[in-house]
């Protein structure tokens, strides 16, 4: 590991409200401590910031010294992106305030904020912006990259619920980032992830949700998988935007619900999210018990933050993972071949393929809205991850991983895929990802980020 000179630090130091750490202090192991732990590098510096004045001061030096640089929100990106090897992190975890207004149906938070703690806040309100499905996921990577989550048949991604943020671009410029002012900013940062400065305010439209929302769980065994598939391409077509309809391979939780001989055993699952009333919900989801044979169902009321935290216990800290995604526009009978074969071939009881469908208000935003990479017309997104507790598995698991990807790629959309589902960057990839979005995020990069400071992400190189 790359030792950095005491002056740098102390320089830091001078004008810099958060704490600075170095390597073998307790506080700079917390700052390295990511959800991922496949990913190993170190920085050589940590500098944990509580305002937007310690970003720039921290990017100076950084810029001055010719540090590496890495940004860490929450933590949670499979690709690691928070570490960076022998320079400076950004941290922004101490940046956690959220204010809530109610009238106006606006929140902001800050950088370091995570959905948890702002759906906490929010559901005080019944009020709600569309997150993810991992409550210890951070705002920030998500948001940036764009936010698929229970609520994208309602409202959309988290992205297109953005109305503003307060952004430090690299020459250490403090900016506000709206459809008013740096336009072209605003929208480079919907989507285009981490490119173009460090976010350390989010302001979001917010939506009537909860406290209370509907729930209908469904397990099948694997013998199954081809009728569960074919029945939900169906279903899916007539579901109201209030509502939101998530397959997915896994391994049976060890929850109260299921019979204790079937828990960790390998199924397919089906959740049908209803936002409005109970009886709705009912007639929703009666197709599902009508046409297929579930071996576990569970229909209950939930609070919306515990269902914004129902797949918690799928992504525990600490553990190795990696991911590959790939864009369906349908659940075709060759998709369906795919993942059955292939889910088969999963190991380890942590590996999860989670399918997103998309629909709904997400696919009434115009195209060229935001810089989102992909098409407002595909139907799926098919996350394939592997999770083992130990580096002993992991090899053998990411090529499952790997092997699945390329079965699907035949039936894609192209070979791009959401960026927020990329644990390894392939230039071409990340291109084709954008489309035609591209030049143009090329070319707001080289006006923010002309020496490509930021790179650790999904990277769109200067034009």
């Amino acid at each position: 590991m790359a030792e950095i000179a005491v002056d740098t630090v102390t320089e830091l130091c001078k004008s810099f409200e958060g704490e600075v750490s170095l390597p073998g202090s307790s506080s700079y192991d917390e700052a390295v401590r990511i959800w991922n732990a496949a990913v190993t590098r170190r920085p050589a510096v940590v500098a944990s910031c509580t305002r937007a004045e310690d970003v720039v001061a921290a990017l100076e030096v950084a810029r001055r010294e010719g540090l590496e640089l890495s940004v860490r929100g929450g933590g949670h990106n499979y690709a690691g992106n928070a570490l960076c090897e022998g320079g400076m992190m950004i941290d922004l975890t101490p940046m956690k305030t959220v204010a809530v207004d109610v009238e106006a149906r606006r929140a902001a938070c800050g950088g370091g904020t995570t959905w948890g703690e702002l759906d906490a806040a929010t559901q005080a309100h019944g009020l709600a912006v569309p997150g993810g499905f991992i409550s210890h996921t951070g705002v920030a990577g998500l948001t940036l990259g764009g936010g698929i989550g229970w609520l994208s048949r309602l409202a959309g991604l988290s992205s297109d619920n953005l109305v503003g943020a307060t952004v430090v671009t690299a020459d250490g410029r403090v900016l506000k980032a709206s459809s008013d002012e740096n336009p072209d900013l605003f929208w480079a940062i919907r989507g285009g992830g981490g490119n173009f400065g460090v976010v350390t305010e989010f302001e979001f439209g917010l939506h009537q949700v909860g406290p209370l929302v509907n729930l209908g769980l469904f397990l099948f065994s694997p013998d199954e998988g081809h009728d569960l598939f074919r029945f939900a391409r169906e279903f899916v077509r007539d579901l109201p935007d209030e509502s939101q309809m998530f397959l997915a391979g896994l391994n049976a939780p060890p929850e109260p619900f299921v019979p204790e001989e079937l828990q960790l055993s390998p199924v397919f699952g089906l959740v049908v999210v209803g936002l409005s009333d109970a009886e709705t919900h009912h007639r929703l989801i009666a197709p599902i018990k009508d046409s297929l044979s579930p071996i576990v169902e569970l229909v209950t009321p939930i609070p919306y933050v515990d269902l914004q935290q129902m797949f918690d216990a799928s992504a525990p800290w600490g553990l190795h993972s990696y991911e590959k995604a790939i864009y369906v526009d349908d659940l075709s009978d060759g998709v369906i071949d795919a993942i059955v074969e292939h889910q088969a071939k999963k190991m380890s009881p942590l590996s999860f393929v989670p399918i997103f469908n998309f629909g709904g208000a997400f696919r009434r935003v115009d195209e060229e809205a935001t810089a989102f990479g992909g098409s407002r017309d595909t139907g799926y997104v098919i996350n394939i991850s592997a999770t083992t507790p130990s580096p002993d598995e992991f090899d053998a698991e990411r090529s499952w991983v790997r092997a699945y990807w390329s079965a699907l790629l035949p039936h894609a959309t192209g070979s791009g895929g959401y960026v927020n589902f990329m644990t390894e960057y392939d230039e071409d990839r990340v291109r084709n990802s954008y489309g035609a979005k591209y030049e143009r995020l090329q070319q707001i990069k080289t006006v923010f980020d002309p020496d490509n400071v930021f790179h650790l992400n999904p990277n769109i190189k200067p034009g």
